[in-house]
């Protein structure tokens, strides 16, 4: 790897760090401004709609991010074996995830007119699908790829990150159901904010093995 190459890598693993850790302080913080946000039972969609106070600033935010993670996911292919056919796909995957639940999430707001969706509301939600799809399967992809002092360790951690990614977005996938006043589809909020957590632990690590990377 070139030099010039190398400080793309660790500008972009910092970038990346800084995008995961800021995004739980921002939805927490911008979700203290809005009367009867919940964290725990409000997705993060819903601060972005336009009956949010704070609407337009979620929304740019979730663009900024989302062109970081576009970004990392660039520069992640080229730091690693861009020849392999798996971190073409996990850098792909990265890619989806920031134009997905990134700008997508951003551009298009998650509205509702007498209870029933707007068109960008369902745009929103393809763009938040494929870039759920793309963060599910990216430790899939990459849990044998990424070369450590402990591979066996990352191979774990990867499978592990999947299959609690798994778990989260099938108890967040009972926000649909008509019972609303069930533990489970009450608290999407939450479920939801774990997903984020497991994937943003998986990238936060990709991002420290990226900066550590030997030439």
């Amino acid at each position: 790897m070139k030099a010039v190459q190398l400080n793309w890598a660790k500008i972009m693993a910092v970038l990346c760090i800084m995008a995961c850790v800021s995004d739980f302080i921002v939805v927490f913080v911008l979700g203290s401004h809005y009367e009867g946000y919940s964290q725990l039972k409000s997705t993060m969609s819903s601060l972005g709609a336009s009956i949010s106070p704070v609407s337009n600033i979620i929304s740019t935010w979730w663009i900024c991010i989302g062109i970081v993670f576009i970004c990392f996911g660039i520069v992640f292919r080229k730091a690693f074996n861009s020849d392999s056919k798996n971190i073409k796909l996990g850098s792909l995957f990265i890619i989806l995830y920031g134009l997905g639940e990134g700008i997508g999430s951003g551009l298009f707001k998650a509205d509702r007119i007498d209870g029933k969706m707007t068109a960008s509301f369902v745009v929103h939600d393809i763009f938040g699908g494929i870039g759920l799809l793309a963060a599910l399967l990216l430790p899939l992809v990459l849990r044998k790829e990424i070369a450590t002092k402990s591979k066996r360790a990352f191979y774990i951690f990867s499978w592990t990150v999947f299959l609690l990614g798994c778990i989260t977005t099938l108890l967040f996938s009972f926000r649909f159901s008509s019972d609303q006043n069930n533990f489970i589809p009450l608290y999407k909020g939450l479920w939801q904010r774990l997903f984020m957590l497991n994937l943003y632990a998986y990238l936060v690590a990709l991002s420290i093995i990226m900066y550590t990377k030997e030439t």
